[in-house]
């Protein structure tokens, strides 16, 4: 389970932070879940709590990177820009919470984590046909948003 769980905590980190940033999280995480396990409610979908796990670390280390001034550099150091990202990534962030929670997790896990409907029913335990709907509505009223 931890080897899967890895694997799948690499591919949500590395489309959200940069490579040393995301092993930190990753690594966050299973701590987390390991020192968290006995919260973990048998009735509830899996999928869904470590996936609220990894959320809420990624927040933080965007929360952290905003509190930690910037050094100057010499500017012949190359460097990756992920202001961008970051932003997009807060501003994603805040309009999905804008969401009813039903849509908003299921776009989440969907859209952005790549989740067929039918794993995204089960962590949710929404129908798939419900899933869909929540998906459309959700992403209708983003673009209403949005506009």
């Amino acid at each position: 389970m931890l080897r899967e769980l890895d694997l799948w905590l690499r591919a949500y980190y590395a489309r959200r932070l940069p490579y040393p940033a995301a092993d930190d999280a990753r690594q966050e995480v299973l701590l987390a879940i390991h020192a968290k396990r006995h919260t973990f409610a048998a009735s509830k979908p899996f999928g869904a709590w470590i996936t609220a796990i990894a959320r809420y670390k990624w927040v933080d280390r965007v929360r952290d990177a905003s509190r930690y001034s910037a050094l100057a550099l010499d500017e012949d150091i190359a460097i990756e820009d992920h202001e961008g990202a970051a932003i997009s990534a807060a501003a994603l962030d805040q309009l999905l919470g804008r969401l009813k929670p039903a849509q908003e997790s299921v776009i989440r896990l969907v859209k952005l984590n790549g989740l067929s409907i039918a794993r995204a029913a089960g962590a949710t335990g929404q129908s798939t046909a419900l899933v869909k709907i929540n998906i459309h509505r959700g992403l209708k009223k983003l673009s209403t948003l949005v506009s």
